[in-house]
């Protein structure tokens, strides 16, 4: 008998979780943060074989926003939250999958009036044998299932996020570096030009109200030039931001976007079946309906709890030499209460997610009339500057044309180059709006259209995580 009980035991014990203690170290933590590089052995596999090619040269030369998305995908902290919240939603599955456990009560008795040379101890055992109704297990685990399945699209809702972040901070990096060197030629004008007028006032051409124009022009365009690096070294922190890693791990990592890239796949965007599958197939949406889901099986359980469980009570008791066996049968009677709180609440709460849903829907749609209407005027503005810029060049050819045959001199050289170089800036801000809502509209409809594949928004992070696991 106590051999019996002692190898229950050890059963019982074998099944059990031991408790692990993690604790957080947050210099620890940051140092790994800090040590986060592009050329990490570990991401080159994760790059090549999303990319389905092998690097000759490691680490890259240059980095493209195709690369730079992937490395974003790998390291943002952001994503690390999203796989977290799937971990949690995958323990749901197994809670809600669980059974419940039968209980086992000693209930051990004597009798002081036991006739002389019997036993007065009389030993007895019950059991309690949960029996669910109604099918509430499986609503359960339905539910769990939905919730999992919304927590793992969120992870690539967080991806979204993470390249669109990353998209705005490359494009506002190339800006503001094509800006500083504009400026910077447009600075190099200005002084000559300011020189040159400083030689005419001394020898009387011109008067010092003549000049002082100039050289407010002068400190403008410097302090544009300040503002302009400043913007540089902000866009590069917010670069690196969006990556997940310190700003140190860009050093010596050139980032090539290309502002005058047009998108081919721009009409396809704003087409009308695209929209639609947007409107159906966004991984928000697609998050939103299993989570609506998820609510309908938390209502069909509740109704489910109006029935009661049935529990069996098998006993046994040894009374005095006699073998005494017992069966009860428990249930609760829903009388004061037929669960109809919890049943409101959760019809409540579908409600909720259905407004939620349709909410989300709206805002979709006012997103891609937007971004396409945004992209279109970018792209007419930016029609509109090219044609500005290129009088502007035709302009300077001109001059430079008259100066050659002594027709004008070098001033008017260096004022049509500053035309043509302030021209030149307002392209520039034309060219960076554009593939911002080029960005705003791939936004909207959820479709990458650099060739990454839609399904590594959801496989890549999962995929991640595993890799960087010790």
């Amino acid at each position: 008998m106590n051999r019996g009980l002692a190898i229950f035991g050890i059963v019982l014990l074998a099944g059990c979780a031991r408790f692990e203690p993690r604790p957080l170290a947050p210099a620890e933590t940051a140092a790994k943060i800090d040590a986060r590089t592009l050329t990490a052995p570990e991401f080159r596999k994760f790059l090549e074989k999303n990319l389905s090619r092998h690097f000759e040269d490691w680490p890259l030369k240059s980095w493209d926003f195709e690369t730079l998305a992937l490395a974003a995908l790998y390291y943002h902290p952001s994503l690390d939250v999203a796989r977290a919240q799937w971990d949690v939603a995958l323990g749901g599955d197994k809670t809600a999958a669980g059974r419940l456990n039968p209980t086992v009560t000693a209930a051990p008795g004597y009798d002081f009036s036991a006739t002389s040379g019997l036993s007065p101890w009389i030993p007895g055992i019950s059991f309690d044998l949960p029996i669910e109704t109604m099918g509430k297990r499986g609503y359960r685990k339905a539910r769990a299932a939905h919730l999992t399945e919304s927590a793992r699209l969120n992870i690539a809702v967080a991806a979204w996020q993470v390249r669109s972040n990353l998209r705005t901070s490359l494009i506002d990096l190339a800006a503001a570096q094509q800006r500083e060197q504009l400026l910077s030629k447009q600075n190099s004008l200005q002084h000559e030009i300011v020189r040159l007028q400083q030689q005419r006032l001394e020898a009387g051409a011109i008067s010092s109200s003549d000049l002082l124009p100039m050289q407010i022009m002068l400190a403008k365009n410097q302090l544009d030039l300040t503002e302009a690096r400043r913007q540089a070294v902000d866009a590069r922190v917010r670069v690196a931001d969006a990556l997940g890693v310190s700003v140190k791990a860009l050093d010596g990592v050139e980032q090539n976007f290309d502002l005058t890239f047009r998108h081919a796949a721009a009409a396809e965007m704003m087409s009308a079946e695209v929209r639609d599958a947007a409107l159906r197939n966004r991984a928000d949406i697609l998050a939103a309906l299993a989570e609506y889901a998820a609510s309908q099986s938390a209502l069909q359980l509740e109704i489910a709890k109006q029935y009661p469980d049935i529990h069996l009570g098998p006993g046994y008791q040894f009374d005095q030499g006699d073998h005494k066996f017992t069966l009860a049968l428990t249930a609760e009677l829903p009388i004061l209460n037929q669960n109809q709180g919890p049943i409101a609440e959760a019809k409540a709460r579908r409600g909720e997610l259905a407004a939620r849903f349709t909410a989300l829907q709206a805002k979709i749609i006012t997103e891609i009339d937007r971004a396409v209407a945004g992209f279109r005027i970018a792209t007419e503005n930016l029609s509109v500057l090219e044609t500005l810029a290129a009088a502007q060049r035709k302009q300077k050819e001109t001059v430079t044309a008259q100066v050659k045959a002594g027709a004008a001199d070098k001033l008017d050289l260096l004022n049509a180059q500053l035309e043509l170089a302030a021209s030149e800036l307002v392209q520039l801000d034309g060219r960076a709006k554009l593939q911002q809502s080029f960005g705003a509209l791939e936004d909207a409809v959820q479709r990458p259209f650099d060739g990454m594949k839609p399904e590594l928004f959801e496989q890549a992070p999962a995929q991640a995580m595993k890799e960087k696991q010790p």
